[in-house]
């Protein structure tokens, strides 16, 4: 069925598809289930966020089909479901999202202009400044779940939390749903994600990283995002995310050890550097 038929906001769903980098509703919608799954609460930052960002754009003017296909969209769901991960909900938090889905927006907006691939810099830019904000300005309590554990026993949840820690989700079923979601849309781009969950915790296992962290996924999600971000059809496109996982691996060890909240920042600079690479290789090289 089409999308525009079964969702008259596919905009807004799209947007929350494109953490992943798949202009999907059905995605998007998986994506949502997932969250709300694992927690009610980050649901519906998530969706606060959403909605708040793609308004913003529409009611800016921006680029019509930009906004259908959710890029205006993703940054801004992910400020959501953060400021509810790591804070208490309190009345200051809900302002705060939506503050931060606009800034996000225009952001955004401003990387595409310049035509500079963004990812989600923008997320990780107002989520850093409320991080501060709210430990050191205006003090805020640390919700429950940024230190709730999770008991790991199977190699299998390498995989399905590298997907879940991309949106903030610990449980294994979140995981799978957000496996299933890429999957539907883009198969190849879900498969190396896998790979590159493993991958990630692999690298870090030689570093050794504490191994409840390893399972629970912290040193896999950047991985799962790179992954997706150069997956492709042809043999090339595996040497590309080979090098930007392990560039994202190696970044997020480095800012682990500096007590830096991370948060897709590794996924941003390997890619970066990655498509910096791709730059400098002959033309016919990349046919």
């Amino acid at each position: 069925m089409n999308e525009r038929t079964l969702f008259p906001g596919a905009s807004f769903l799209r947007g929350v598809g494109q953490i992943m980098l798949q202009s999907n509703a059905w995605t998007g919608l998986l994506f949502l289930v997932g969250i709300f799954y694992d927690s009610t609460i980050m649901g519906l930052g998530a969706l606060l966020a959403v909605v708040t960002g793609t308004l913003t754009a529409k009611l800016l003017r921006y680029d019509p089909e930009a906004i259908n296909a959710g890029l205006y969209g993703f940054s801004a769901t992910l400020v959501g479901v953060a400021l509810t991960f790591y804070f208490q909900p309190v009345a200051v938090i809900w302002v705060a999202i939506v503050v931060g889905a606009i800034l996000a927006t225009v952001l955004q907006h401003r990387l595409i202009t310049w035509n500079i691939p963004g990812f989600t810099f923008p997320f990780i830019v107002v989520t850093w400044i409320c991080l501060y904000l709210f430990h050191h300005v205006w003090v805020v309590k640390d919700s429950a779940d940024i230190v709730a554990s999770l008991p790991v026993n199977d190699d299998f949840t390498l995989s399905t939390h590298g997907f879940g820690e991309v949106i903030f989700q610990g449980s294994v079923l979140a995981g799978l749903i957000f496996f299933i979601a890429v999957f539907i849309n883009a198969p190849v781009a879900a498969l190396y994600g896998v790979v590159g969950s493993i991958l990630g915790a692999f690298i870090s296992l030689q570093f050794a990283e504490p191994v409840p962290d390893i399972h629970m996924g912290l040193f896999s999600f950047n991985a799962v995002l790179c992954a997706i971000a150069f997956s492709g059809n042809k043999p090339r496109d595996g040497i590309f995310v080979l090098l930007s996982v392990v560039l994202s691996v190696l970044i997020d060890i480095q800012l682990l050890k500096m007590n830096l909240s991370v948060l897709t920042f590794p996924f941003v600079a390997a890619s970066w550097i990655t498509l910096l690479v791709k730059r400098l290789l002959p033309a016919s090289w990349l046919v």
